[in-house]
C-alpha cells in the first residue's frame, strides 16, 4: 500500500528517483519493474507491474465504446525498471504529455502512483480545497 507525498526532481535525461521507502517493497513485490501511463487528469500513474497487469486486463476487457480510453491507458504504457540506484527513466512522450517540468510531485495512492508537474499538482489541490467536498464524504467521520 503506497501512501504519501514526496517532492522530486527530474534530472536532465527525464530520470526520477523512487524514495527510498517504496524502494524495497518495488523490489520485493515487482522486481523493480514499473509501467508509467497517461492519467485522465493529466498526471502519470506508475503501477508496480503485478498492479499494472490487473488494471490492464481490466481496461482491455471493456468494450468498443471505450476504445479511445483503451488507446490513452494500454497506448500509452510504458514499461521501465528501477536501475541500480533506484532511478526510472520517464519517457519524452509521457513527460510532454503530463507537462512535468524539473520539480515533480510523486503520490502514493494505494495500489499505484500518481507522478504531477509539482506547480500543476499545488493549483488543482488548491482549487480542490476551494470547492465542497463530495457527498459521498457527507457521512464520513473525520
Amino acid at each position: 500500500m503506497f501512501q504519501g507525498a514526496s517532492s522530486l526532481h527530474l534530472d536532465g535525461k527525464g530520470r526520477l528517483s523512487v524514495p527510498t521507502r517504496h524502494r524495497d517493497v518495488l523490489a520485493a513485490t515487482a522486481a523493480g519493474q514499473l509501467t508509467i501511463t497517461k492519467h485522465p487528469h493529466g498526471c502519470l500513474m506508475v503501477f508496480p507491474r503485478p498492479e499494472w497487469e490487473k488494471f490492464r486486463d481490466r481496461i482491455a476487457a471493456l468494450p468498443m465504446a471505450a476504445q479511445w480510453w483503451k488507446r490513452v491507458f494500454l497506448g500509452n504504457a510504458m514499461d521501465v525498471e528501477l536501475d541500480a540506484t533506484g532511478r526510472v527513466l520517464v519517457s519524452p512522450e509521457l513527460r510532454a504529455a503530463a507537462g512535468l517540468s524539473r520539480e515533480t510531485m510523486l503520490l502514493g495512492m494505494g495500489n499505484h502512483f500518481e507522478l504531477w508537474d509539482k506547480a500543476t499538482y499545488e493549483s488543482r489541490e488548491a482549487e480542490a480545497m476551494q470547492g465542497s467536498m463530495p457527498d459521498v464524504f457527507r457521512d464520513f467521520s473525520f
